[in-house]
Formats: C-alpha cells, sequence, structure tokens
C-alpha cells in the first residue's frame, strides 16, 4: 500500500524541501498523455535549436559573470521565448544537492531547482500573465514583493509573458524597479509585438531576438521526435509539415502530434494534404507550368479538381506564390536547391522553370499573385475568384514593359524583348478558344529543347557623329523628335561642348526638364551616355538667334551691292525679303524630304509678301 501511495505522489508538486503530499491509491490511475510541445520542451540551451547566437552570447556572458538584470525576449509565435526564460531561471539559480553550484549554463544534470522550475513550480520563479495582470496595481504588487529575498532559491525571478499588454501607467510604475532592482532579484521579458514596448523600458534590458527556425533544422527535430516515439513517417511529410509550421517548434509538434493521430501508422504526404487542406505540391506545380505556358483550359481545370479534393482557393494561390519565389530564388541563387526541406519535385521541376523563365516573368507573376490572394480572401466565392486570377496571369504575365512598349512602337517589329532571348520568356502557348493566334502567338515559358526559329535581326545603323550643337538637332530631325530639334534651335545658349559632355544655359521660357531630354534621347541614338547639364554661365546665342543675326547681315550686304540699289530705286516700295547662294541650291533640294524649322513655325516670316511684288530673290 505504501509502495502504491509513494508511486502516485512522486510526480505531484510540492514546496522546495518538503516531500509532496500522498495520493491515495484509490484516486491515483494512469500518467496522462502530455501532447508533443510539452514533452519535448527543451530543459537546458543544448536543447534549443535555431538560436545559436543566443545562445552563445548568454554562455560567454554567464562565463564571464555579465548577468544583466533584466532580459528582453522576442520573436515569433512558438521559437522559444517562455522556454528560454525558465532555462534562463535555472541557469541563474542552479545549485547542486550539496549546496555547491554557482550561475551557469552548463544544465545538462539537474540541480535541486531545476525539475520545479522547468514545470513552472517553483515559489521564487514567478510567472505572470501580463495580458491578464496589465494594471498599476499588479505592478506595485511586483515592486511591493522584489525587495524580499528569495525563499530558497538564489534569485527571485520575475518572467513575465506577453509584457506587451501592460498599460501606459503599468509600464511607468516598472521603470524604476527594473532599473534598479535589489541583488536577488531579476526580470525576464517575453513578447511577440516587440514595437508595443516602451523605448524606456527597453533601454534597461539586454535584448534578444529569436529566429524562425529554418524549415532543415525542423524536419531533423521532427526527425529525432518520429524515432523517439516509434513513428514512421516520411520525409516529405515532415518537410510539409515544417512548411506550415513557418519556423514555429510548437506548430510543428502540434501538426505532428494531430497527423500521428491521423495516420493511426506511418505518416505519409497525402495524410498530411488531407489533414491540413493542403494542395498537391506536384499539381501545383502542374498548375504553374499551365499558367506559364498560357493554356488557361488545363489550368481552371487543374484549379476545379484541386477544389474538389478539398483544397483551399486561397491555398492553392498561396502555394502558387511560394513556388514562384523558389523558382525566382534558384535562378538568382542555384545553390538553394540544396535545401533539404524541398521536394524532389520542386528540385527538379523548380531548377529547370529558373533556367526558362525571365526574371520579368516571375516578379510580374509574383506581383498578380499576391494581388489576387488578397481579392479572393474578400471574395464571396473564392474559387471563382481564383479562377480569374489565373486568367489573368494567364494573358497579362507576358505583356511587354513600358520601355519595351515604346521600343516595338518604335522600331515596329512587334516582337516582345527578352532577357533569356525565348522572346517572352518561354516555351510556346497552345492556341486559346481555337482562333486567338495574336494569343497563341506570345509564348511566355520556353521548352526544354526549344526547335531552332528564324530571327528577324535589325541592320545596325552606323554610329552618329556627334561633334557640335549642330550635329544634335540633325540627328534629332533624323529621327524625327521634332520638338526637341525645335527646343535646340530656340531655348539652348552652348556653354561648353565636348564628346559625352554638352553644358548650356537656357533662354528664357524654356523647359526646365530640356537636359534630361536630351540626354535620354541621345543614350537612345547613340548607345553612348552623354552628361547633358544646365549651367549658370552665360551661354552664346541660340541657333534661331544666330540664324536670323546671318540673315539681317546677308540682307544689310546685298542692300549696299550698287545692283541692288538700283532696283530698289527703280521700284518704289520693293524690299529684300532673302538672299539665296546659288550653290545651296542644291544641297537644299536634298534636304527637302527633311522637316525644316519654318514648317513648324506658325508665327514665322513668309518668304514673300503678298502685298508687295513678287520677287524671287536677288541671286549672286
Amino acid at each position: 500500500m505504501t509502495d502504491e501511495i509513494d508511486a502516485a505522489s512522486a510526480d505531484e508538486p510540492g514546496f522546495a524541501g518538503f516531500d509532496p503530499a500522498p495520493v491515495p491509491a484509490a484516486t491515483a490511475g494512469p500518467t496522462p498523455y502530455r501532447v508533443l510541445a510539452r514533452k519535448y520542451r527543451p530543459a537546458h540551451f543544448g536543447d534549443l535549436i535555431g538560436q545559436g547566437a543566443m545562445v552563445r552570447t548568454l554562455t560567454n556572458a554567464f562565463a564571464a559573470g555579465r548577468i544583466p538584470q533584466a532580459w528582453m525576449l522576442t520573436g515569433v509565435r512558438g521559437v522559444g521565448k517562455t522556454t528560454t526564460a525558465r532555462i534562463l531561471a535555472r541557469a541563474l539559480n542552479y545549485q547542486t544537492a550539496n549546496g555547491a553550484g554557482a550561475p551557469t549554463t552548463d544544465l545538462r544534470e539537474f540541480g535541486i531547482h531545476c525539475r520545479e522550475i522547468v514545470e513552472g513550480r517553483h515559489i521564487d520563479v514567478m510567472e505572470i500573465d501580463a495580458a491578464s495582470n496589465n494594471s498599476v496595481d499588479n505592478i506595485r504588487q511586483i515592486n511591493d514583493a522584489v525587495r524580499y529575498a528569495p525563499v530558497s532559491a538564489r534569485y527571485k525571478v520575475y518572467i513575465v509573458d506577453e509584457v506587451h499588454m501592460l498599460s501606459t501607467g503599468a509600464f511607468n510604475a516598472f521603470l524604476k524597479t527594473l532599473e534598479e532592482p535589489p541583488p536577488h532579484a531579476k526580470f525576464i521579458f517575453a513578447t511577440t509585438e516587440i514595437r508595443k514596448v516602451p523605448i524606456t523600458v527597453l533601454s534597461r534590458c539586454q535584448r534578444f531576438d529569436l529566429r524562425r527556425v529554418e524549415a532543415d533544422q525542423l524536419v531533423a527535430h521532427l526527425s529525432g521526435i518520429c524515432r523517439a516515439e516509434g513513428v514512421d513517417a516520411e520525409d516529405e511529410a515532415l518537410a510539409a509539415i515544417a512548411r506550415a509550421a513557418e519556423g514555429s517548434v510548437r506548430d510543428s509538434l502540434s501538426i505532428l502530434d494531430q497527423a500521428i493521430a491521423h495516420a493511426a501508422g506511418r505518416i505519409t504526404l497525402d495524410d498530411i494534404r488531407a489533414m491540413l487542406g493542403l494542395a498537391d505540391r506536384a499539381r501545383v506545380i502542374d498548375l504553374f507550368e499551365a499558367v506559364m505556358k498560357g493554356d488557361i483550359a488545363a489550368a481552371l481545370g487543374e484549379l476545379r479538381a484541386q477544389y474538389d479534393a478539398g483544397a483551399d482557393p486561397v491555398v492553392v494561390l498561396n502555394d502558387l506564390a511560394e513556388f514562384t519565389h523558389l523558382v525566382t530564388r534558384l535562378k538568382l541563387v542555384p545553390d538553394a536547391v540544396k535545401d533539404n526541406s524541398l521536394a524532389q519535385a520542386e528540385r527538379v521541376r523548380g531548377g529547370d522553370f529558373a533556367q526558362r523563365l525571365s526574371i520579368r516573368v516571375l516578379a510580374r507573376t509574383w506581383q498578380l499573385l499576391l494581388k489576387g490572394i488578397s481579392e479572393v480572401k474578400q471574395a464571396d466565392r473564392p474559387v471563382m475568384a481564383a479562377e480569374m486570377v489565373l486568367v489573368r496571369l494567364a494573358h497579362a504575365a507576358d505583356l511587354p514593359t513600358p520601355d519595351e512598349a515604346l521600343k516595338m512602337l518604335r522600331d515596329g517589329s512587334g516582337a516582345i524583348p527578352s532577357g533569356n532571348g525565348n522572346g517572352g520568356g518561354g516555351m510556346p502557348r497552345p492556341p486559346i478558344g481555337g482562333g486567338n493566334t495574336a494569343l497563341a502567338a506570345r509564348p511566355i515559358l520556353a521548352s526544354a529543347n526549344p526547335a531552332p526559329a528564324p530571327v528577324a535581326r535589325a541592320v545596325a545603323a552606323p554610329a552618329a557623329i556627334v561633334a557640335s550643337l549642330e550635329d544634335v538637332i540633325a540627328l534629332a530631325s533624323q529621327n524625327r523628335d521634332i520638338g526637341l530639334k525645335l527646343a535646340l534651335e530656340r531655348d539652348v545658349r552652348p556653354v561648353r561642348f565636348e564628346a559625352g559632355r554638352i553644358e548650356f544655359s537656357l533662354a528664357e521660357g524654356a523647359s526646365r526638364t530640356l537636359a534630361q531630354d536630351l540626354s535620354r534621347r541621345l543614350k537612345e541614338w547613340t548607345g553612348q551616355t552623354w552628361m547633358v547639364a544646365i549651367v549658370n554661365e552665360e551661354g552664346g546665342a541660340t541657333l534661331r538667334e544666330q540664324a536670323a543675326a546671318a540673315k539681317d547681315q546677308r540682307e544689310n550686304d546685298a542692300a549696299a551691292h550698287p545692283s541692288v540699289k538700283a532696283v530698289l530705286e527703280r521700284f518704289p516700295g520693293a524690299r529684300i525679303v532673302d538672299v539665296r547662294d546659288p550653290r545651296a541650291l542644291e544641297a537644299a533640294e536634298n534636304a527637302a524630304a527633311q522637316p525644316s524649322a519654318d514648317e513648324y513655325l506658325p508665327d514665322a516670316e513668309p518668304l514673300f509678301d503678298d502685298a508687295e511684288p513678287d520677287f524671287d530673290g536677288i541671286d549672286f
């Protein structure tokens, strides 16, 4: 009878130094089941996974005796904040049965206080939930109690969970005690919302940001627990659990606990999909390929099949976005294919897509999916909204960018430029609807071994020689940019002109963006980068002013000629309207096809005045 009582009461809580109260044999029963998240909770720093930086810092601090009065632990759910707080409390109060021991991070052997601290029932380690104890009165109680020495341990440790839930007054009431606590008191705070904690509190604590655990580390951790539990599980199933947990150890263990009960034997990937409502990764890749090909009928059929099998449309689109991100990473970081959390299909087919898809296509697909996911979440009929997202993806993923569209219009080629030489970036689209040849002609995803196709190559024009402002104006005229040509003639007062560099001042009323426009145009026309700058120096006359001055000079010179004087005297009212050089007539006829500035100047003075006699001018 006594043995039965002792066995039943062995696991019951009790005060430090006292035996637990005996439990009658009649009430004793089998040990209750503990979930995996509690059963395999880390008991010392060596059990923590994914937090190497924090463990190293704390180990060095304890070894050097540089132990602060408060720590702030922050991170997402399930990464070990409360667990780390309890391990810290163990490290602070570590003591062997013979009374020896000092604060240490070597906790492989349990001390006299360790088990009570790990189980959360030590009298000198107070765990406080700030969500339900967030008032000034609650903090006042802590301030009053902290003055008293610990009952049995070395330090009195306060673990305040979700500390961001404290009120503003409670935070302010905590400041003095937190800054200058008694030597026997230590504070450990944990929060998922570090931004809500006042900076005055953060400045009094040593902060540790607990990281999300990498998927490969989670898979290894889950595999070890499965071996300890005698459970057989597929590696791909554990990888799916790690992805669903999003870096949270507690979430992964909760899912594994549920999967063990669901499978009732070997845990397979199909079990995890059925349990979590996940889409088949291989089918997600098939859907991605159909969308990239532009095969809308196949894409809609695959989405409907996954929906009928129980997949959530939002989850399907999220998986598509995740795979798009994976392909982008594999394209930019080929070593990412070594990630142990990736399925075989993701490694092989993802790497294939990475070689055949351009960054432009992947980036646009990502943007459309992000926008589409938010729309599907808000839609009354998610599956229909998801179908429309796929239609939009298939039709818009290979559209040219604005600069490419302008280049296409300017060249008149109609071909979509591509970063990888595969047209729009991919394999030929099947005809859609039987007759939409325009869509069918625009590929987005290239086949693995595309057949060589004739490529129309534009004959490169000889590089233009630009040595003066006049050459720039001639280049603008040649490229039919009449607006820029007129602006250069009317508004530019040249200061310096060198190869690759132009400096000028502006005439009154000129556009302030003329320098940027000219630099961009010269880059397009010459293929070289030009530095075009507006300076405050006094520039020369504009070309229009120079032309007007030259014309006035020619007319004055002509009026001084004896023959011209005689004609003007013989015909009263006659006047000189132009002076022409016969040697320039042939050149003018050759250039007649080019638009002249006078054609675009409505206020230009006509060559002949109808009110005056009709003269052809005076030739020399």
